[in-house]
């Protein structure tokens, strides 16, 4: 780490508000928060040139840097944490895979601790209650259905620091699942799903608020059997997850779901593994066995895409370089919608005064530059911050 910026002008770079863009901006740091006025001995650092972003929140995400956070140590989960970090993720939340029961009440158990200690901004837990015909890289075996005493162990074994569950709201159990976790204050997210259209609407009117991986384990529209897809887009009430890495999504995808959500109802995730940040090779995502070949993430039985190796920054590229999104609304997508709905706004998710000091540093380019976390430099804009 490089080190605390204390009292600290961030100063002409294009800020990028609530309100909009600022240019010839500037950001001022007291320890660990964003003030409204420098002190005097205040130390101006030169961004000339340079974005200055809210940190990212990554509201879906296995692990990275080699790190599972599904099965790995608690080390292994802090690893995993530092690499997105390093990436621009400041508010990140650790998502399970499928396992048995009593493994995942342990695992909730591990990351709670390192949400208390704010390490973590809670616990995801993507299966066990998903479908078996949109299983993804889950094992089928340990599958089941999302019975509401089951959900319930779950949020007990994490201690309220459970964020959100993924299900498939069509199985049994699901929509008096979605009432109990709408009731607890948990999201209920719809996704590894064969739902109808109409059964998709049934679970939104119960209290789901979020489509996991939108497009992604789900039936695709059909004229006469537009599935969830299209209830999910069509409804105010829900925010739709999208995995910009060029592999889960085609960018007219992407489009459609921007045109028709709005990039208020838009939250960009990595779903990333184990190998974000780290490179190609043999991982295992809960029990399976998963090769990344040119940052790509397969089943070795199957070949089922299985999670991303993709880091906020990259997504956050490419969804102003490739896919021409406004960096106000890419904003919007990568650190204000989640935060919003992890109820952590706040604190996190913008760049006003009394929040964490909580920025991501761009050049011209989009690329990044450096990373601050609750006034403290995790990557160091160089030469301007030395």
């Amino acid at each position: 780490m490089a080190g605390r910026a204390d009292s600290t002008v961030l100063a002409g770079a294009r800020v990028v508000l609530p309100t909009g863009t600022v240019e010839n901006g500037r950001v001022i740091i007291e320890g660990t928060r964003i003030a409204d006025s420098p002190a005097q001995d205040a130390r101006t650092v030169d961004l000339s040139g340079h974005w200055i972003v809210p940190g990212f929140v990554d509201m879906h995400n296995h692990g990275g840097g080699g790190a599972s956070f599904t099965s790995g140590t608690v080390d292994d989960v802090l690893t995993g944490v530092r690499t997105h970090r390093e990436h621009g993720t400041t508010t990140l939340v650790a998502s399970t895979v499928t396992g048995e029961m009593h493994f995942l009440a342990e695992r909730a158990g591990i990351l709670s601790e390192l949400v208390e200690q704010g390490d973590l901004a809670g616990i995801h837990f993507e299966g066990p209650f998903i479908s078996p015909c949109r299983k993804g890289a889950h094992s089928e075996g340990l599958l089941r259905h999302p019975d509401p005493a089951e959900v319930r162990k779950l949020m007990d074994a994490a201690r309220g620091t459970a964020k959100m569950f993924t299900l498939a709201t069509e199985l049994p159990g699901g929509i008096e699942s979605v009432r109990l976790l709408a009731e607890h204050g948990v999201i209920a997210a719809i996704g590894h799903t064969d739902a109808t259209y109409e059964q998709t609407v049934e679970a939104i009117d119960a209290g789901a608020t979020v489509a996991t991986h939108l497009f992604n384990a789900m039936p695709p529209i059909g004229h006469r059997a537009p599935g969830p897809i299209a209830a999910l887009l069509e409804d105010e009430r829900i925010t739709v997850e999208l995995i910009n890495d060029g592999t889960h999504l085609h960018p007219a995808a992407l489009q459609l779901a921007y045109h028709h959500a709005g990039a208020r109802r838009v939250a960009l995730i990595t779903d990333a593994m184990d190998a974000a940040g780290f490179g190609d090779g043999q991982y295992q995502l809960g029990p399976l066995a998963v090769e990344v070949k040119d940052g790509v993430a397969r089943l070795v039985e199957g070949n089922s895409i299985a999670g991303s190796t993709l880091t906020l920054d990259t997504a956050f590229h490419r969804a102003v370089t490739i896919d021409r999104i406004p960096v106000g609304d890419v904003v919007q997508s990568i650190s204000a919608n989640p935060a919003r709905l992890l109820g952590v706004y706040d604190r996190v998710g913008s760049l006003e005064p009394g929040k964490d000091a909580d920025l991501v540093i761009l050049d011209a380019d989009f690329t990044l530059k450096g990373v601050m976390r609750k006034g403290e430099w995790i990557v160091q804009p160089v030469p301007a911050a030395v």
